[in-house]
């Protein structure tokens, strides 16, 4: 871990020098990921070169805003809180679903999955943009979000002559877990080499908040939607597939089903990973 942290700190000064930016911008969400690029830049340049964006919006968990000022104190970053629901109410892109404030979250939870169950094999036809008219307003109404977050980034970046970070990591790209012109945009990308297990680990030896390490990996766009419930896999079985088929490694003791799954999330990801996969080879 202390020479991954290490090899991770000198990419991001190399970048730096290479750029002569002044700083660093990074979407802090109150995950693992967030948080463990966040760390790695404070250690990077020094906590007054990082500042930290909170994006929340009306369908995000409700403690988004609250564990990511923690996550900001905790590494003693500035930070600004923009709160994304009145842009993509102007947008209406809320009308295109039922009003979230008449129904309690549970019930919000419960028509999110039911509209992500209704589509056989949602993961694969979200990779394909395909699944009927109804699937593609579903699309339309996640990516947009993830999108105006990163509009948001590039312009305080901007201003204050900042790099914009992003905390997409390996298993993310390889899965085609992003959304294009949305989390996956940045100037740099310190995470992008690590597998989802592997961040988790290097959370813990960092000293990463308990409460953020134990919390359940989410893109909080959709009210009840988690990463692997998204994926319709766990992590821990995702990463060790994954790492399996890069190493032509036997699969013999894997679940055929998830290997299955996994064989085709790739075959489908792999268009959008052409442009990035020299980014992985760093």
């Amino acid at each position: 871990m202390e020479e991954i942290k290490n090899e991770i700190i000198e990419f991001i000064r190399d970048e730096f020098k290479k750029y002569k930016y002044f700083g660093v911008v990074l979407g802090i969400s109150g995950g693992i990921d967030s948080t463990v690029t966040a760390k790695l830049l404070v250690e990077a340049l020094g906590k007054k070169r990082v500042f930290g964006l909170l994006m929340p919006e009306r369908d995000s968990y409700k403690d988004t805003l609250k564990d990511s000022k923690m996550v900001c104190e905790h590494l003693g970053i500035k930070y600004k809180v923009i709160d994304l629901s009145p842009v993509l109410r102007r947008m209406d892109v809320y009308k295109m679903k039922p009003p979230a404030k008449i129904f309690p979250r549970k019930y919000q939870e419960r028509y999110a999955k039911k509209q992500w169950e209704n589509v056989d094999s949602p993961y694969i036809k979200d990779l394909k943009n395909s699944g009927g008219d109804e699937n593609r307003k579903n699309l339309a109404y996640y990516r947009v979000k993830h999108r105006l977050r990163m509009t948001y980034l590039y312009l305080e970046g901007e201003k204050r002559g900042y790099a914009i970070a992003g905390a997409t990591n390996r298993t993310e790209m390889k899965t085609g877990f992003y959304v294009k012109w949305g989390d996956e945009s940045s100037d740099m990308e310190p995470i992008l080499h690590l597998y989802k297990t592997q961040v988790q680990k290097l959370g813990e030896y960092l000293g990463i908040p308990e409460k953020i390490l134990k919390k359940k990996p989410t893109p909080d766009i959709a009210p009840g939607i988690d990463d692997e419930y998204a994926l319709g896999i766990n992590y821990s079985d995702l990463d060790r597939i994954l790492i399996k088929i890069e190493n032509k490694e036997s699969l013999e003791d894997e679940s055929k089903k998830d290997v299955n799954k996994v064989k085709e999330i790739l075959e489908f990801a792999q268009l959008r990973n052409v442009k990035n996969e020299s980014l992985l080879e760093r």
